[in-house]
């Protein structure tokens, strides 16, 4: 896969708007990020551990759900930092965290409502500690972008397995997507 992780990153905060103002609020609460950030794990995993399909990939390995657990904490924690001002690094490792999604089978049916979980408790966590709506308005626009990049890893990685399996062009992968689409 040839994605431009950098590019993709870019052309997301466009869409969501996420200004350099939202980067310095972010950066400047990257400490309270990190002190509330087991917190929104525990949350995090509580809920996608009530479904049961959820839970056997969770607990499929011995001490998984430890070491997702302490990822969750890096992962929420870097939305604040940025890494490197929301560059290359940043850009790359998100990308990283799509493709591991797809290689372990968590798939964006639990991601997307396991982000709004996080979003909601994020969200009462920052009316409790005082903090202004726009913190809260600039975290939702970076954890939009980070699920951006784990469902496109999910369309980049099974439009490359098609491609490289059957020996397709991009145009008439296209042309069939597009096809099966408007037969739904």
């Amino acid at each position: 896969m040839t994605m431009d992780s950098l590019a993709f990153l870019k052309t997301l905060e466009q869409r969501v708007s996420l200004t350099s103002e939202d980067k310095s609020i972010l950066q400047a609460n990257a400490a309270w990020g990190l002190e509330i950030a087991p917190a929104m794990a525990d949350h995090f995993y509580a809920y996608l551990g009530r479904d049961s399909e959820m839970n056997a990939i969770l607990n499929q390995n011995e001490g998984r759900v430890h070491r997702l657990h302490e990822t969750f904490i890096q992962w929420f924690h870097q939305m604040f930092t940025g890494m490197d001002d929301w560059g290359d690094e940043y850009a790359k490792c998100r990308w990283h965290i799509g493709v591991i999604h797809v290689k372990i089978g968590i798939v964006p049916q639990y991601v997307v409502p396991a982000m709004g979980v996080v979003v909601h408790e994020v969200g009462r966590t920052l009316k409790a500690s005082g903090k202004p709506d726009e913190l809260q308005e600039s975290l939702g626009k970076i954890c939009m972008i980070d699920l951006a990049f784990i469902e496109q890893a999910y369309v980049e990685v099974a439009r490359s397995a098609v491609l490289r399996e059957t020996g397709w062009s991009e145009a008439l992968f296209k042309r069939l997507v597009a096809t099966g689409a408007s037969s739904l």
